[in-house]
Order: C-alpha cells, then structure tokens, then sequence
C-alpha cells in the first residue's frame, strides 16, 4: 500500500510538471509580455556608452513586443564584461524576461585567454547589436605615406595608450603578421594625448580610432587631409570610407584571413544584445524583431542624435554567425593569433 501510494504521489507529480509545462508553452508571446518587467543587464557602470545605447533603445523597443513589457536597465560593470556575461549565462532568468548588453570582447576572451569564463557565447540568443564605427589605423600627411603598400618600406612611429590597448593592438598584429612597419611607442595617459603627439610630430600614426570618434574630434583632419587612412578594422567597409582596406583584405592566404578576421570581430559584434540560453524561440524571435524595428525607428533615431553615440546596426542572425565562426576557430589559428598580437619587442615608451 506504502509503495503504491508512493508510486501515485510520484506519477501524480510528474503530470503536474508536465502540465505546467503545456500550460507554459502554450502561452503566447502577448500574453507572457503583458505587464511584465524585462531586465536589462549592462556590463557597463552608469553613463558609458553601452549603458547609454541600452537605455536609449529600451525607451522604444517595448512598443515593438506583443504585450507591450516595459525595462529597467541594472548595471553590473566588473571583470572586463566577464562578471555580467556570466550572470547572464548562469544566474539570468531564461523564460525572456531578462537579456543584456555585454563588451564586444567577451567572444575573444572566450577563445584567446579563457580567464573567469563560465559562459559559452555560442549559447546565448543573440538579438542583435547597435554597432560601433570601424576602428581605423590613420597615419599622419607629413610621413609622405598614401597607402598600405607604402607601410612595406617605410617606417611609422604609432602612439599608444598602453602594451594591450587597442591603440596598440593593431598596428602589432600589422607588423608581425603582414609585415607592415610600425613601431609603437606607449605611454600616453589619453587617447586624446596621442592626437596631440601627432600634431606635434612625435609621432606619425595612430591606430584603434573609431571613425566616428575622429570624424566628431577632428573633421579638420579628414577635410583638409591631414591623415591618410591605410586601413581599417571591422566585418565591412565604412559607408563613408568605401576605398580604405579592410585589415582582412589585407591577408596574404586563408590563414591570415581567418587570423584577422577573427581579431576584427569585436568591431563586428559592436555593442552586442543577447538573452541567456533556452529561452524560448518564440521570445527570442519577438524579440529580434523588435530590435529590428526599434533601429529604424523615428523617435529612437531621433533620441539618438540627441545623445550623440554612433549607431551602426546589424541583426541577431549577423551577430550570432561572427559568434560561431570566432567560436569555432581551429586550435592551429587561434595560435596564430595569439602570435600575431604579441609584441616581438617591448614598444617604446613616449616622452613625458
């Protein structure tokens, strides 16, 4: 009698789960969304520009979901994105009540270094991203440089912030996988030191500068052509500079073109959204869509200028496939890339 009632509780547990479970994925998009509230997580701390793109695209994007849900955007900065993109894999609630902006590096760190990752980026639903303008590498008029092919045979002193900095990155990955000449000299306490620096002639190039960025700091230098942009870094040609070179355009064999592609993926992901894994696919889809929709909208265009960040959109489809491929890169080319972004001398230090 003990066994067969225990037998019941236990058959009778199992159809409530199972009910529960019908109930659940049965309930329409409209129905989970309406009142509820969508978490955001920013693994940025108040006012740097993924918090500000988050909460700028959360003021439009619920007039886009079936239920209408409304957001609050929580900050969790720490780790280098690590700590928020670990949340969101581990900790988030996966039912499509929560999603979250993480830094663009969060993907490479995966492959190249795997310190603190409990995450796969290939699991998370990613919705899309807001984008950031191509990084580009600009060298100064005087240097008598008009191209990459120029670079082969003449030399370019490069400031920089710091040994890993994006500054830096670059131009090392130039010089030690094309063959480019750039010398680094590191030091500088600002970005906007190296402009200076260059200005000044100490030195000749700088690298990691978002066009945007430049385009907003400095349009005296593209109009009156002060700097010549050899390439650029990114998944695509700037609209604005369709005649400079991709780094990836730039690759000598399929090696090198994996390599590059691989370290320009962060500018490809920009400021990328995602949801946790097994959320299910009639939430990510609404919420793709919405996103979709939220991007060309009027008013958040509108609310974009009016906060002035650069906004250069791409889809969650686009998104998740630079994820896989990075992923999914052979051992024997994420060797190559960790060699490649490894300065073969200690860079210079700048004069104080």
């Amino acid at each position: 009698m003990t066994i067969s009632r225990h037998l019941c509780e236990s058959a009778c547990a199992a159809l409530l789960v199972a009910g529960l479970a019908t109930t659940a994925s049965a309930q329409s998009v409209a129905e989970f969304y309406k009142g509820r509230q969508i978490n955001v997580i920013a693994s940025t701390g108040v006012g740097g520009d993924y918090d500000l793109a988050a909460r700028t695209i959360t003021r439009h994007m619920g007039k886009y979901i079936p239920g209408n849900p409304h957001f609050v955007v929580q900050n969790m900065p720490g780790a280098g994105h690590v700590l928020a993109t670990n949340y969101l894999y581990n900790q988030a609630a996966k039912d499509g009540s929560a999603f979250g902006t993480v830094g663009n590096s969060i993907v490479l760190h995966q492959v190249l270094d795997g310190k603190g990752v409990r995450y796969d980026a290939s699991k998370f639903n990613w919705i899309g991203t807001t984008g950031i303008s191509n990084l580009m590498t600009a060298v100064w008029h005087t240097t008598g440089v008009k191209s990459v092919e120029d670079l082969r045979t003449t030399q370019v002193i490069s400031g920089g912030t710091g040994a890993g900095s994006g500054s830096v990155l670059y131009t090392t990955v130039a010089t030690n996988l094309l063959g480019l000449k750039f010398k680094n000299v590191v030091g500088y306490e600002r970005a906007r030191d190296i402009d200076i620096a260059m200005e000044r002639g100490e030195v000749q190039a700088r690298s990691g500068f978002s066009y945007g960025s430049l385009a907003g700091e400095h349009p005296d230098w593209i109009k009156d052509g002060k700097v010549v942009f050899v390439f650029q870094v990114g998944t695509k040609r700037a609209p604005e500079l369709p005649n400079v070179p991709l780094m990836t355009d730039l690759a000598r064999n399929d090696d090198e073109r994996q390599v590059l592609r691989m370290i320009s993926s962060p500018v490809g992901l920009g400021r990328p959204y995602l949801t946790p894994p097994d959320v299910p696919a009639d939430r990510v889809a609404a919420l793709r869509q919405a996103f979709d929709a939220t991007v060309k909208d009027a008013a958040f265009l509108a609310d974009v200028k009016k906060q002035d960040f650069d906004l250069y959109p791409d889809t969650g489809a686009n998104v998740a496939a630079i994820v896989a491929e990075t992923v999914g890169a052979s051992p024997a080319i994420i060797e190559k890339a960790k060699a490649a972004m490894q300065p073969k001398d200690a860079p210079a230090e700048a004069k104080k």
